[in-house]
C-alpha cells in the first residue's frame, strides 16, 4: 500500500515536468527512435546512394536486371553468366562495400552543416510521508539548445570531403573489377564443363574401339594364328581406357559443381547445358598488341580504382596538414530554466570560437608522415599494377594466338590419327598387320582427341581472358563466344549426370 501511494505521488508532481519533457521531444520530427541507445535519422537526406552504381553495373547482364532461371532449362553461357552475377555472394559483397564508401561520403558531407544539440534535464523533489512536515517536493527543469557551424578550418572538411569521394570511386570501380573476375570464372567453369563432356565422348570411343580390338586378337588367340602376348596387350589398352573413361565422368562431375558453385549455387544443384559447337579459329587475330595494351590502362578498373586511391591518399595528407591548423567556429544557444522553486529564466547567447592547436604530443607531425607515407604506397601499388596489367595482356594475347593454331594443328592431327587407326586395325583383323601397330594407332588417336579438346578449352577461355585483360568482359563479349547466346538452345541438352 506504502509503494502505491509513492508511485500515485510520483507521478502527480511530475506531470508538468514530463509534459514537457513529451513536448520537447515532439519538437524533434526527424528523429526516430533505432534502440535502447542509439537515435538517429535513417533516411538518406544527402542522396549519397544516388552516387553508387546498381548492384550489376550496366553493361554486365542480358538484361536491365536480374531476373529468375528456371535451372531445369537448357542453359547457355548468358544465362550461366546473369546466375554467376546475380547469386554470387562476391558480387553483392562488393555493392554492399561501395554503399559503405557511399555513406562515407556523406559523413563527410555533414562536416559543412551546422549541429544543434538539445540537453535536457530535471529533477524532482519527493517528500516521504513522514517528511511532509519539514519539506514541500519540488520539481526543476533545464533545456539548454545549442546550435554550432564551423565558419573554417584550412580546407580539412574539403580534403576529407576529396578523399571519400575518391575512396568511392574506388570502391565502384572494384566493384566492376569483381564483376569481371566472377564472369571471367563463370566462363571457365562453363567450358571445363564442355571440355569434361568431351573428354569422355572420346574416352567412350576410345574404349570402344580398344575392345574390339581385344576382341579380335582374343578370337585370333582362340584359331591359333596369334600369342598371348597379341591378346594380353590388346586386353592392357582396354583397360586402360576404361579407366580414363571412369576418370573422365568423376572430373565431369567435380567441373558440374564448380560451376553451380560460381554461380551461387549448392554444388550439387543439377544443371543442363547447350551442346557445345566446333570451334572456328579466326584467320587474322595479329592485331596492335601495343593498343590492346593502352586500352587496358584506360579500361580497367582495377586500375580506375587504383588511381582513385592514390588520389584519395593525397587527399588525405591535405586533410591531416589542415588538422593541424586552427578552426573557426560560431555558436548560438539559449538555455531555459524553470521549477517550482525557482523563477522562470531564459538566456540567449551568440559566440564565435577560434581553437588554436599548441601542442598534441607531436601526434599531428606524425599523422601527415603517415599520410605521405601511405600515398607513396599508393603509388607504388598503382605503378606495379600498371605493369602487370601489360604483362596479362601480353599473356592473354600470346595464349589467344597460340590456342587459334593449335584448333587448326588438332585438327589435321586428329583427321590422320583416325586414318591411321582405321588401317591399322583393319589390316590387324585382316591378318596382315600386328597389334602392336593397332594398339600404337589408338593411343595415338585418343591423345590427338585429347589435344583437339584442349585447344578449344584453351581458345574459349584464352578470349574471354583476353577480353578481361583490357578491361572489356561484359554482356556483348559473352554473346559472341560459341553457346554464348538462346541461338543454341535447339541442339541436343548435355545434362548433368546424377
Amino acid at each position: 500500500m506504502y509503494m502505491l501511494k509513492r508511485t500515485l505521488q510520483l507521478k502527480s508532481k511530475s506531470y508538468p515536468l514530463f509534459l514537457l519533457l513529451g513536448c520537447t521531444l515532439l519538437l524533434q520530427p526527424s528523429i526516430t527512435f533505432a534502440d535502447d541507445s542509439v537515435w538517429y535519422n535513417s533516411s538518406d537526406p544527402l542522396k549519397t546512394e544516388a552516387l553508387t552504381p546498381p548492384a550489376i553495373p550496366d553493361g554486365y547482364l542480358e538484361g536491365s536486371a536480374c531476373t529468375a532461371i528456371n535451372y531445369d532449362k537448357v542453359l547457355t553461357l548468358a544465362d550461366v553468366a546473369d546466375a554467376a552475377l546475380c547469386n554470387n555472394p562476391q558480387t553483392r559483397e562488393a555493392y554492399a562495400s561501395a554503399r559503405v564508401q557511399a555513406a562515407q561520403v556523406g559523413i563527410a558531407k555533414s562536416a559543412y552543416l551546422p549541429s544543434v544539440n538539445d540537453n535536457v534535464s530535471g529533477n524532482l523533489n519527493v517528500a516521504l510521508p513522514e517528511q511532509t512536515s519539514r519539506s514541500n517536493p519540488y520539481s526543476n527543469l533545464s533545456n539548454n539548445i545549442v546550435a554550432s557551424y564551423l565558419l573554417y578550418d584550412f580546407g580539412n572538411r574539403d580534403a576529407n570531403l576529396e578523399n571519400a569521394r575518391q575512396l568511392l570511386q574506388a570502391a565502384s570501380a572494384t566493384q566492376s573489377s569483381v564483376v569481371q573476375n566472377v564472369l571471367l570464372n563463370a566462363i571457365q567453369a562453363y567450358y571445363q564443363v564442355q571440355a569434361n563432356i568431351a573428354a569422355i565422348e572420346a574416352a567412350r570411343e576410345s574404349e570402344r574401339a580398344s575392345e574390339e580390338s581385344f576382341k579380335a586378337a582374343e578370337a585370333r588367340y582362340n584359331a591359333g594364328v596369334s600369342t598371348p602376348a597379341d591378346k594380353l596387350q590388346a586386353q592392357t589398352l582396354y583397360a586402360q581406357n576404361s579407366l580414363t573413361r571412369i576418370t573422365a565422368e568423376g572430373n565431369l562431375k567435380t567441373a558440374y559443381g564448380t560451376l553451380a558453385n560460381v554461380m551461387g549455387l549448392a554444388a550439387n544443384q543439377a544443371l543442363k547445358l547447350v551442346a557445345r559447337t566446333s570451334v572456328q579459329p579466326q584467320q587474322n587475330i595479329d592485331q596492335d598488341i601495343n593498343a590492346l595494351i593502352e586500352q587496358a590502362h584506360i579500361r580497367r578498373p582495377d586500375l580506375i580504382a587504383s588511381e582513385a586511391q592514390v588520389k584519395a591518399a593525397q587527399a588525405s595528407i591535405e586533410a591531416s596538414r589542415a588538422a593541424a591548423k586552427p578552426t573557426i567556429s560560431v555558436a548560438v544557444s539559449n538555455n531555459l530554466q524553470d521549477g517550482s522553486n525557482l523563477s522562470f529564466g531564459s538566456n540567449s547567447a551568440l559566440g564565435v570560437t577560434v581553437s588554436i592547436p599548441i601542442f598534441d604530443g607531436y601526434g599531428p607531425s606524425y599523422k601527415i608522415r603517415f599520410a605521405e607515407a601511405n600515398a607513396e604506397v599508393r603509388t607504388a601499388q598503382r605503378d606495379q599494377l600498371r605493369l602487370q596489367i601489360s604483362l596479362d595482356v601480353w599473356r592473354a594475347y600470346q595464349s589467344l594466338r597460340t590456342a587459334n593454331e593449335s584448333i587448326r594443328a588438332a585438327t589435321v592431327l586428329v583427321s590422320s590419327a583416325e586414318e591411321s587407326s582405321r588401317v591399322a586395325h583393319g589390316r590387324y583383323k585382316a591378318g596382315v598387320g600386328n597389334i602392336l601397330d593397332s594398339i600404337n594407332a589408338q593411343s595415338a588417336l585418343a591423345s590427338a582427341r585429347q589435344q583437339q579438346i584442349q585447344a578449344n578449352l584453351n581458345w574459349n577461355v584464352a578470349r574471354a581472358t583476353l577480353a578481361q585483360s583490357i578491361g572489356g568482359l561484359d554482356n556483348a563479349m559473352i554473346q559472341s563466344l560459341p553457346e554464348g547466346s538462346n541461338q543454341q538452345t535447339g541442339l541436343s541438352p548435355l545434362e548433368r549426370q546424377p
